[in-house]
């Protein structure tokens, strides 16, 4: 059973800080304006998938080591810094690699880039499970809404980490479609998914030097 007062106020709480703009916000809007909505879906779906990954992580014990060991903590942050750099990276550089940039430029596609697109719903699926800081909010938030009254913590704590990536996948959903609709605008312009993606490279190496501090 659950304590409905503890999860009305989870429900609060978590709907602000979904609402809040984030690293994995940032990653979505990013993901969207240069590859387009089904991008920034697949974003979605990946960070929800890695909030289901960090909670079973927290159930077993494995976010406990993170928050004990700062060598472990380290290497995971360090680890996911790099990811997102090298993503970022070969943004940029396919940018440089282009022959032309009529795939850019697409009239009958203006939002879709022609070039190979990868796999976006790994990529925000690893990014969510390489930071140390989601770990550290699964084993730091999550239980103060656990009532030891009721049934058995872990399964309150398996029942409000799953919910929390369902609840927010709305949230993000939204800020794909507004992102989705400003990417459109720019994309009206020659060239201008060229610079897109020139920029969302140098957000995610942004987000690289956020998870290191």
């Amino acid at each position: 059973m659950i304590n409905p007062d503890f999860l009305a106020s989870f429900l609060l709480a978590s709907f602000l800080m979904a609402v809040a703009p984030g690293p994995s916000n940032a990653f979505l809007m990013a993901q969207t304006f240069a590859n387009g909505r089904a991008a920034g879906m697949q974003s979605a779906f990946g960070f929800a998938l890695g909030g289901v990954i960090h909670t079973f992580f927290a159930v077993i014990g494995l976010s406990a080591v993170l928050k004990a060991s700062p060598t472990a903590y380290s290497a995971v942050q360090y680890l996911g810094a790099a990811y997102l750099c090298y993503l970022g990276f070969v943004m940029i550089k396919s940018t440089f690699s282009q022959p032309n940039t009529t795939d850019y430029a697409s009239d009958d596609k203006p939002h879709v880039s022609t070039s190979k697109k990868p796999n976006v719903m790994f990529q925000a699926m690893m990014t969510e499970v390489l930071n140390p800081k989601v770990a550290l909010f699964f084993i730091a938030f999550i239980p103060q809404f656990v009532d030891p009254s009721l049934s058995s913590a872990t399964f309150q704590l398996a029942f409000f980490g799953l919910l929390y990536p369902i609840f927010a996948f709305p949230i993000d959903c939204t800020y794909i479609y507004f992102g989705d609709k400003i990417a459109q605008f720019f994309k009206k312009y020659p060239h201008s998914q060229l610079w897109i993606d020139r920029v969302t490279g140098m957000v995610f190496i942004a987000l690289a030097i956020n998870l290191l501090y």
